[in-house]
């Protein structure tokens, strides 16, 4: 899909913050009506553009302390069913299938303890998951992708 400067003004505006950038919001921002963003918004989403919004969550807030991303070997044929098996398991919240080298699939998971981190490890492996490295998160930052955009956008 091509995407023109509105819909890169849209895109940046919502991945900068969907809950509060309002069509009106944005429409005021991009210089186009607000019918006319809610509309772009529909057809973003019915072509698969936009697949989703969901909330930012402080985890340790949330009353689990350990965040973890598991670098797992698969086979390669085998992939996404890895990672739709990988989803199904309970504490797992994003799956990352990588394209190069061995390891590939990126398994993020969060557990109250280390008990339920091993737990999930487990059943991870008992599908066939070879982990090779656990990576313990701190603080994770996100910012909008800067080709969606930013220059359309007044103010920025």
């Amino acid at each position: 899909m091509e995407l023109d400067d509105v819909d890169r003004g849209i895109l940046h505006m919502l991945q900068d913050d969907a809950r509060n950038n309002s069509a009106a919001v944005i429409a005021d921002e991009v210089g186009v009506a607000p019918n006319t963003v809610r509309n772009r918004i529909e057809r973003l989403e019915e072509r698969g553009v936009i697949d989703g919004y969901y909330p930012h969550i402080d985890y340790e807030r949330a009353g689990y302390q350990l965040h973890v991303i598991f670098v797992c070997s698969v086979p390669i044929s085998d992939r996404r069913e890895f990672a739709d098996a990988a989803l199904d398991t309970e504490g797992v919240i994003r799956v990352n299938e990588i394209l190069s080298g061995r390891e590939n699939l990126a398994v993020e998971v969060v557990g109250s303890d280390s008990e339920a981190i091993t737990a999930i490890a487990s059943e991870l492996e008992a599908t066939g998951c070879d982990i090779s490295d656990e990576w313990f998160l701190r603080n994770t930052s996100v910012k909008p992708f800067n080709h969606f955009g930013a220059e359309e956008v007044d103010g920025q």
